[in-house]
C-alpha cells in the first residue's frame, strides 16, 4: 500500500441515529487537523518550482523551531528540579 492511502487508514466517522450534523463536523475537524484541505486547494494549480522550494524551507524552518519550542517548554515544566537562584 502506499504512503498516500495510509494517511486515510482507520478515518471512519459513525454517523448515529441519522444524526450527519456531528458527525460531519468530527470528519470536518479531523480533515482539517490532517491539513487536507490545504493540500487539496494547493495541488488545484500548479505550483512554480521556486515556490515549492521556499514553501519547503518554510515548511522545514517551523517544523524546527516548534520542535526546539517544545523542546524548552518541557524543559521549564519539569519537576523536581532543583532551585537555581538559592541564597
Amino acid at each position: 500500500m502506499s504512503q498516500n492511502h495510509l494517511r486515510f487508514m482507520a478515518k471512519t466517522v459513525l454517523v448515529r441515529n441519522n444524526q450527519i450534523e456531528p458527525a460531519y463536523r468530527l470528519l470536518d475537524g479531523i480533515l482539517k487537523r490532517e491539513k487536507f484541505f490545504s493540500d487539496v486547494k494547493r495541488h488545484e494549480r500548479y505550483e512554480k518550482p521556486f515556490l515549492k522550494r521556499s514553501r519547503l524551507a518554510y515548511e522545514r524552518c517551523r517544523r524546527i523551531y516548534d520542535s526546539e519550542m517544545q523542546r524548552k517548554i518541557e524543559f521549564v515544566m519539569r519537576k523536581n528540579r532543583p532551585d537555581p537562584f538559592l541564597r
